[in-house]
């Protein structure tokens, strides 16, 4: 009974931030949205037993809107640090003016650990990484390229050419940087062959704001990755799912699904890492260009996707999380 006690109030007091958010004129950054969507942070980040499809449809419903007012909202404070961050003359050197600096720190470090944990010698570190979804702040390819994959070229992948160019300025200053660091203007659905050139795709946590949208584009990725490539994911757990959209392991038909880790700290996003099955690649593409409904079947899945390795990357994290200034 207390649990559901416990639920029903998380569940009221995200509705009414919901309500507020919803009446405010603009998402872009100011006092009363960093306030609610700060409320919004701190009610869902707790650790909760909440099942998120087992809520009523109206909450549903409330849920789904909720995730693409958090999109947008990202979206813009994004775009504000990004270009406070061009004002500097290195801005590489200042990026913990951005509030959550810190978390990128961690996320990466922990998708860095995850990576490592799962790559063959042989194809480690990676030599291309691609990361769909990048933004005008694309903190995740630079905190990865600045401390972990120092010899990796990230190809960023985003359909808006504003938030390339804005993301372009931030590495340009650096040498070393703006040699590794490639921005591709595209909607990812369009880009086929390519995909097959990289060791690594991340996709990110709003690309695809509902479950159907998200996995259209992992059923492309499905069709063109090279078998063997690995898809790192980002999902969400328990309340923080009313923040991110949540990737079902048994959605991910032609990946084998290595590991799912759900952060317990500050770290919002879970962590999904899957590799591209070596079988049925002609079937992929058959299904892909047939352009089947995403919850039929894109390849027979020869893995288990089931069989969850207990990695718990935080335990590498505390002595390595300290980064030169």
């Amino acid at each position: 009974m207390g649990s559901i006690q416990e639920r029903n109030i998380l569940v009221e007091k995200v509705c009414q931030i919901y309500d507020k958010i919803s009446k405010l004129e603009t998402l872009k950054p100011s006092k009363d949205v960093d306030t609610l969507f700060s409320q919004l942070v701190f009610t869902c980040i707790p650790p909760s037993s909440v099942n998120i499809l087992t809520l009523p449809k109206d909450i549903q419903e409330i849920r789904s809107k909720l995730i693409r007012l958090c999109g947008e909202a990202e979206g813009h404070l994004e775009a504000h640090f990004s270009t406070l961050l061009a004002t500097f003359q290195n801005p590489l050197h200042h990026l913990d003016v951005f509030p959550y600096y810190s978390n990128y720190l961690k996320l990466s470090r922990l998708e860095y650990d995850i990576l490592s944990e799962h790559c063959s010698a042989q194809s480690w570190p990676p030599k291309r990484v691609a990361f769909v979804g990048s933004g005008p702040l694309p903190l995740t390819s630079i905190v990865l390229a600045s401390y972990h994959l120092k010899e990796t070229t990230f190809h960023n992948y985003d359909i808006d050419s504003l938030a390339n160019a804005m993301a372009s300025c931030l590495v340009a200053p650096d040498p070393d940087l703006s040699r590794r660091m490639i921005f591709h203007t595209t909607d990812i659905m369009d880009v086929t062959d390519e995909l097959k050139k990289y060791d690594v795709i991340f996709l990110a946590a709003l690309v695809g704001m509902d479950i159907d949208e998200k996995l259209k584009v992992v059923q492309h990725l499905a069709a063109y990755m090279t078998p063997g490539s690995i898809l790192m994911l980002r999902s969400a757990h328990g309340a923080r799912a009313f923040l991110y959209p949540v990737v079902d392991p048994q959605d991910l038909r032609g990946f084998e699904v290595l590991s799912v880790f759900h952060p317990d700290d500050d770290v919002i996003n879970s962590v999904v890492i899957s590799r591209k099955s070596p079988m049925n690649s002609n079937i992929a593409h058959k299904h892909h260009h047939q352009q089947l409904g995403v919850n039929e079947s894109i390849i027979p899945s020869s893995c288990k996707y089931c069989e969850f390795q207990m990695f718990n990357p935080l335990n590498h994290m505390i002595e390595e999380l300290a980064v030169d200034e």
